[in-house]
């Protein structure tokens, strides 16, 4: 029998995952789980590029556990893990980091991007950052990453690094590939539909939470900002009502012209009030099995202790190999 190919990825405890983030990721994440050997981290590590209040920092990495399970992650099935919990991805970072060229590091757009937007936090975490990733990546000796288009520069660091560190010491880690999901969900802000859905975003009524109220889903779905035109087709000249039939589309398993069809003649008000029901009626279970962990922590413990031991079995074999590599004398 073919082992499994391995599949490693991870979020960033920054706060509850929005409808975006459930639709563009972890739903594809649920589809993987039988087919590949995957790592799934809580990467709590890179939070702290960004100050962090510790309580603050906690209860999150608690709620994104227990969003990561109520989403469908099958615990028996997935190695979930807390990243800080393996110290191997910090020593493999730092071997890492002796082959990283500062001009690599140099040339990253998220880099340049941080560090306009915040020159007093331009700390040595966030320009170093690519190198974490790398390590978490080729620690569990991943084939495969699912990765945004934003993450890409990231994820050739890693296979550049991989590669480097084969040629100079002989074969060691599998070169990753990036994973593009065969469906995938590019859902737009609610108030502003040229953009992404972010949980960073100014307004709260552009995105939705998965945490958030059956009454609080069906006002921000009526507060949606749509046009003028009164039609609801599916059309890129009507980003608003095409982000709402794409979120229907991607619930409900049907073709998004066809649920545009059944509105002929008919006026937002009665679609938007369609649309926040599938939206309800969908993420109502995940909802309450999300509070339900939440009143459970001592279960959520369970999962991440029994996840932290797999991770780190498979992590300290590659380091081992590593560490024999470089000539670092055994313990």
């Amino acid at each position: 029998m073919d082992e499994k190919k391995v599949i490693f990825s991870g979020a960033q405890p920054s706060g509850k995952m929005t409808l975006g983030n459930y639709l563009g990721a972890i739903k594809n994440w649920t589809l993987l789980q039988d087919e590949y050997e995957c790592y799934y981290s809580v990467v709590d590590l890179h939070a702290i590029t960004v100050p962090q209040k510790p309580e603050v920092l906690r209860n999150n990495t608690i709620e994104l556990l227990a969003q990561y399970i109520a989403c469908g992650l099958d615990p028996e099935k997935n190695t979930i893990f807390i990243q800080s919990h393996v110290k191997e991805h910090l020593e493999l970072m730092w071997v890492l980091n002796t082959m990283t060229y500062m001009g690599e590091l140099n040339r990253m757009t998220q880099f340049k991007d941080k560090a306009k937007k915040s020159e007093e936090n331009l700390n040595a975490g966030l320009f170093t950052y690519p190198v974490l990733m790398a390590a978490d990546i080729l620690l569990y000796q991943a084939d495969l990453v699912p990765v945004g288009e934003d993450q890409r520069q990231h994820m050739e660091i890693a296979r550049d690094l991989a590669n480097r560190f084969n040629n100079r010491y002989s074969e060691t880690f599998t070169i990753p590939e990036g994973y593009m999901p065969k469906e995938g969900a590019r859902i737009m802000s609610l108030q502003d539909p040229t953009k992404k859905m972010s949980k960073s975003d100014s307004d709260p009524n552009g995105y939705i939470l998965l945490a958030d109220d059956s009454d609080a889903i069906v006002k921000k779905i009526k507060k949606s900002v749509t046009d003028s035109l009164g039609v609801v087709k599916y059309s890129d000249e009507q980003p608003g009502i095409k982000n709402l039939l794409d979120i229907c589309a991607n619930f409900s398993g049907r073709d998004p012209q066809d649920i545009a069809a059944q509105y002929e003649g008919k006026g937002y008000g009665a679609f938007k009030t369609d649309v926040a029901e599938i939206v309800v009626e969908y993420l109502r279970p995940i909802k309450e099995k999300y509070d339900y962990m939440l009143a459970n922590k001592d279960y959520l413990r369970d999962i991440y202790l029994a996840g932290d031991v797999k991770a780190q079995e498979k992590a300290s074999k590659t380091l081992k190999a590593v560490y024999e590599k470089v000539g670092f004398i055994p313990r």
